[in-house]
Order: structure tokens, then sequence, then C-alpha cells
């Protein structure tokens, strides 16, 4: 996971990517899958867009049904 640190700058960590997903959910529900597709342009990659949705979870910012 990329948290903002001396050598992460704040705008690539998975932090920063948080409101971008938030955004997404807060338009209409959708499965992981799908949401993925959606953010996949701005995400590095699986792991990356994974690592955000462990966080988010973590937080009890999203629900996974």
């Amino acid at each position: 996971m990329k948290f903002p640190s001396k050598v992460t700058p704040y705008k690539e960590s998975i932090i920063a990517k948080f409101p971008m997903v938030l955004e997404k959910l807060e338009k209409k529900d959708m499965a992981p899958g799908e949401l993925y597709k959606s953010v996949k342009n701005k995400v590095a990659d699986i792991k990356e867009f994974m690592d955000i949705m462990d966080c988010l979870y973590a937080l009890n910012k999203i629900e996974l049904d």
C-alpha cells in the first residue's frame, strides 16, 4: 500500500484516490468489477484498486454485499 510519506507524495498515495471511488459509489451502487472498470484508467493496477477497497471497507465507508 502506498501511504503518504517522505518518499510518496500525497497525490500518489491511495488515500488521494478515495474520493474518486466514493464519488462513483454516491451516484449508484456498483459491484466491485463494475467499479473497477469505471476507475481503471485512474488507478495503477488491480492491486492498487483492491488496496483502496480494503481501506474504505476498514473505515466503514463502503459495504460489500
